[in-house]
């Protein structure tokens, strides 16, 4: 074998070592042909070549390649060379993760249907989780509102705590509370006491009405009711009687003449007397000698 050919076959062997050297510290597989994925992003996040690309927190392969699209800004696509044993199925998402020290990871979050797959080639979507310096950024000015807020706050119940209303209106509280448990011993005491002894008054006046109304039940209210209908009945009678013309009463109340003649001799009686009263001698005649030959 000719020298040259030895030199050009050691430097292929040597070229093809350093390649799968450099393919090796990258990460990426150096007996197997690594599938290759397109993810799409509108920002990629300070996502550099050579990054591990994570699925479920274990690396499965690098990002070999950035690809802006200068046409059409805000559409990235990030090539990614995986494990060729790594099955994407349909559902599949991408999204780039920032640390706390500001370093981006990406990560690919793997769908459940395993019947459809992506394909070597295909493009996968792709999404950005903030970090947690961002979202302390977001929470910032929510923050700021709050201690802006607390500051507010504590302004206002120095200045209550300063006033001497309140003073006043803590004294009175305390006067108030003296009252109502001063208030809350005599209603006690009423609840033990009183309370008690009218609750005996109302019994005995409860037995007084039912000893009443058995006294009531006993009595033979039917045959009083009958004495009592007899008595009108009887009042009836004697009241028709005086109203019939036929009877002397009636005549007397209907007959006028009758009326007429007995007025004129009760005030001929009347007249009578008035005379005597006035003029005895016309009608009675005394003497102490005995009576007087005319």
């Amino acid at each position: 074998m000719k020298k040259e050919v030895k030199i050009g076959l050691f430097g292929a062997i040597a070229l093809i070592v350093l390649v799968m050297g450099i393919n090796f510290l990258k990460g990426l597989s150096v007996f197997h042909m690594d599938k290759v994925y397109y993810i799409s992003f509108r920002n990629a996040k300070a996502i550099a070549k050579s990054s591990h690309v994570y699925a479920d927190g274990v690396p499965v392969g690098r990002v070999t390649n950035l690809i802006y699209n200068f046409r059409k800004p805000g559409n990235i696509l990030v090539e990614v060379s995986v494990d060729p044993r790594l099955v994407m199925p349909m559902r599949t998402t991408a999204v780039i993760e920032t640390s706390l020290m500001g370093a981006s990871t990406l990560s690919l979050i793997l769908g459940r249907d395993s019947m459809n797959v992506y394909h070597p080639g295909d493009t996968i979507p792709g999404s950005e989780r903030l970090g947690v310096m961002e979202k302390a950024s977001d929470v910032v000015p929510d923050l700021h509102d709050v201690i802006r807020k607390v500051d507010t706050l504590i302004t206002t119940v120095n200045r209550l705590v300063g006033d001497p209303n309140l003073q006043a209106t803590l004294y009175n509280i305390k006067e108030i509370t003296a009252n109502l448990a001063v208030a809350t011993k005599k209603l006690d005491n009423l609840l033990g006491e009183d309370v008690p002894q009218l609750a005996a008054t109302y019994n005995d006046v409860g037995k007084n009405i039912n000893t009443f109304m058995g006294t009531l039940n006993s009595m033979n209210l039917q045959q009083t009711m009958a004495s009592v209908d007899k008595t009108i009945k009887d009042v009836d009678a004697m009241v028709m009687a005086i109203q019939d013309p036929s009877g002397t009463l009636g005549a007397l109340m209907k007959d006028r003449a009758l009326y007429d003649n007995l007025n004129h001799t009760v005030q001929s009686a009347d007249s009578l007397v008035t005379d005597l009263k006035a003029h005895p001698k016309r009608y009675v005649h005394f003497s102490v000698f005995g009576k007087k030959d005319k």
